[in-house]
């Protein structure tokens, strides 16, 4: 393929990238209205160059002076044997210096157990004998031998293979339907991590064959900047990064010969020269995408200095990384797009890209390693009694580099990689040493994660102000509240309408959760409801949103809610939040503000929620509590539902503490832990029908399995006779 280089910025079409919304100012639609005019004009050159070169033989890929010299034999023997750069910890050969090519790593073999190891080299097997591996939630899917790229596995869609930027990604039925986020995640092409990572096990050579297959086939039938493979710079910076990966772990392959390394090099040059040409920057507002972009340069350009546009990527790449820690992740750790999934992603690129800088001396400065602390800490508060993670706002299962792969809700191995590179005992996690600690610390990392004096103390109620998420806890007892935004600043496209929700977990077990996300464009019935008002534990007023959102828009949010916390307090006995948004502020029957107020009792185990609907004009109110799945939810009257966990007996009381004027329901809803997974779930509901203002008072009261039940009961009686009338914020 004839090369050019086009440095320009081309705007990705997809609905990712932010409109001109949420708060802009004037220099800045400037500056974006420039940046767009110019960018257009490089799309053009773009795709005259890419169409001219389409059906070509794909050419060699462009070597520094100093290896380009180099006959294709001395060029594989120098990979070979290179000691630097240097790649992730764990991807080192140390214990098999001398050993034979059939023998699998010593310190690999030591530090991970023989159920462990069996697990890894069974999927290996699946993926080669029978082509099957599992892709996000929708379980093991079969590819028969070699996938059909662009197509959708799930729904059988296919995209065609045009120039990039002229396919509709988001399609309804007429148009073909699928799913792109489906195809995207089976081209990041994880699952050669895992054929790398069973071949560094056993030096099966069979899994190196299926990995270097696989690989050419996908070049073979997607070419450069055609087809939905090409369509978001972010997905050629992550399938890059994973195939880096890779390659390092079957470096020493006899299956790699001289005809497979050139063809690799030429798709490392490839991605990186695309990921430039069509990085997804907007002076309105940049996100993970443009993150994973810059990231994916990062990477290339350390790991393969080889190529002749390397050192560029690695400079530029790294400016944009720490420039864009700055701006995306707040003081107190959260990512600004106002969602704990992206959290995980996020945190995943900046940690390990720190790491890689780490291990070939490149200086991050402390203050950006302090960002990245305050990042994990902030997972560290948010994550449940059980380990797991609220699933607040979007959330698509998306890993940087899926060394294993992790439901949606699984958020604890990025606080081990933490424990790890901080040597910080707050971060280590109960239970065995997480896979990714020896893949990104090697098996010194293993061992020093494994001495550390893991402090057992949960950690304590916390406040995240800038990131509107306030954590409740004492011991097992777990509130999560919700007074979020849209996220990036007005623009988010990832945020829901959970403005003042809440999570409850208690003695045990999850009671009132987040829906979670459930898919993005396969199904925008279910996309709208998974995001909407009526499936969060909050206030439904008239049946409207409390931002704006349109099914034919399924990255679209509005901002009208604006929540924002009035009070935060907290001590050894107690706790209290109070919080207000405007999402109903336009109501044609009258403009309703929605105020709450959580108070939790630490000594009596429970907590306390008032919520007031200021305002005026008749209304209907709907209070809702969404429930975890596996909970049998009971009305025992009008004011009182009780919520039970099967597994564990233990049981949760909702207690409307005033009676009269609410009719209590339990409603059928739907539960997504992981990208295109459901299952069905309830929600207690209680609904209003009434003049504005209203004052509703709510008990929510944990009953372990071997606690008194009466005595449970009898402290409900007791705060419905204290707190019937009485305003929370007056009785702190």
């Amino acid at each position: 393929m004839k090369r050019n280089k086009f440095f320009s910025f081309i705007p990705h079409p997809s609905v990712f990238i932010p409109a001109l919304r949420g708060r802009v100012t004037p220099r800045s639609a400037a500056l974006e209205a420039v940046r767009r005019a110019r960018a257009a004009l490089a799309q053009r050159g773009e795709r005259r160059m890419l169409t001219h070169a389409k059906g070509e033989d794909d050419g060699a890929a462009r070597l520094t002076p100093e290896f380009a010299r180099l006959g294709a034999p001395e060029l594989l023997e120098h990979f070979r044997t290179r000691e630097r750069p240097k790649f992730l910890h764990g991807f080192a050969d140390e214990g098999d210096k001398g050993a034979s090519p059939s023998a699998p790593p010593a310190r690999f073999a030591e530090k991970f157990k023989a159920d462990r190891r069996a697990a890894l080299v069974g999927e290996a097997e699946e993926i080669v004998s029978a082509g099957r591996w599992p892709l996000l939630g929708y379980g093991v899917l079969a590819f028969s031998g070699a996938p059909d790229w662009t197509r959708d596995p799930v729904s059988g869609a296919r995209w065609p293979l045009r120039y990039h930027a002229d396919l509709r990604l988001v399609r309804d039925e007429a148009e073909g339907g699928g799913d792109v986020r489906v195809v995207w995640e089976l081209n990041r092409l994880g699952h050669l991590l895992t054929l790398g990572r069973a071949y560094r096990a056993t030096r099966d050579e069979r899994f190196a064959e299926e990995l270097l297959r696989q690989a050419a086939h996908w070049r073979a039938h997607n070419p450069v900047g055609f087809g939905p493979n090409w369509a978001c710079a972010m997905e050629a910076a992550l399938r890059a990064s994973n195939l880096l990966a890779a390659f390092q772990l079957i470096l020493r392959s006899p299956r790699l010969d001289e005809t497979r390394l050139a063809l690799l090099l030429s798709m490392f040059d490839e991605h990186g020269a695309h990921i430039l040409r069509n990085l997804e920057y907007s002076y309105i507002a940049t996100s993970n995408h443009y993150l994973s972009d810059v990231t994916g340069l990062f990477w290339l350009g350390v790991c393969l200095p080889e190529l002749e546009a390397a050192r560029g990527w690695r400079q530029f790449g790294l400016r944009e990384l720490l420039r864009e820690m700055d701006k995306q992740v707040l003081k107190d750790g959260a990512d600004c797009e106002a969602s704990t999934g992206y959290q995980r992603f996020v945190a995943e690129l900046f940690l390990y890209s720190f790491i890689l800088a780490r291990a070939n001396g490149i200086e991050i400065e402390r203050r950006n390693w302090q960002h990245l602390r305050a990042m994990l800490g902030y997972v560290r508060s948010y994550l449940r009694p059980d380990g797991r993670a609220p699933l607040v706002g979007d959330t698509d299962g998306g890993q940087f580099l899926p060394f294993t792969k992790r439901d949606a809700d699984d958020h604890a191995y990025l606080l081990a990689v933490g424990a790890a590179v901080f040597k910080e005992p707050r971060f280590r996690p109960a239970g065995e040493t997480p896979e990714e600690v020896f893949w990104t610390m090697g098996a010194q990392g293993v061992i020093e994660y494994e001495a550390l004096d893991a402090d057992s103390r949960a950690p304590g109620s916390q406040a995240f102000a800038e990131a509107g998420i306030y954590v409740m806890r004492e011991g097992d007892l777990y509130l999560l509240f919700n007074a979020s935004g849209a996220g990036l600043e007005g623009r988010g496209s990832h945020g829901h309408n959970d403005a003042l929700s809440i999570e409850v977990s208690a003695r045990g077990a999850c009671f009132i959760r987040d829906p979670g996300t459930y898919v993005y464009t396969a199904d925008p019935g279910e996309r709208h409801l998974f995001r909407s008002t009526a499936y969060h534990s909050t206030v439904e007023v008239d049946g409207a949103e409390q931002n704006t959102t349109n099914l034919r828009l399924p990255f679209r949010i509005g901002d009208e809610a604006h929540p924002r916390v009035l009070r935060w307090e907290s001590d050894t006995a107690r706790d209290l939040v109070v919080a207000e948004h405007d999402g109903y502020a336009s109501l044609k029957t009258g403009r309703i503000r929605h105020r709450r107020a959580v108070l939790f009792d630490k000594r009596e185990g429970c907590w306390l929620v008032e919520d007031t609907l200021s305002g005026a004009g008749l209304h209907t109110f709907r209070f809702i509590f969404h429930l975890a799945p596996g909970l049998r939810a009971q009305l025992k009257s009008d004011a009182v539902v009780e919520v039970c966990d099967r597994i564990s007996a233990a049981r949760l009381l909702i207690v409307r503490l005033e009676g009269g004027g609410a009719d209590a329901t339990i409603e059928p809803r739907r539960s997504s832990r992981d990208y295109g997974s459901k299952e069905d779930s309830q929600a207690a509901c209680w609904i209003v029908r009434a003049h504005a203002p209203v004052v509703a008072r709510w008990a929510l009261v944990p009953i372990g399995a071997d606690e008194s039940e009466e005595e449970r009961i009898k402290l409900s009686g007791h705060l419905k006779e204290k707190f019937g009338t009485v305003s929370l914020t007056d009785s702190f």
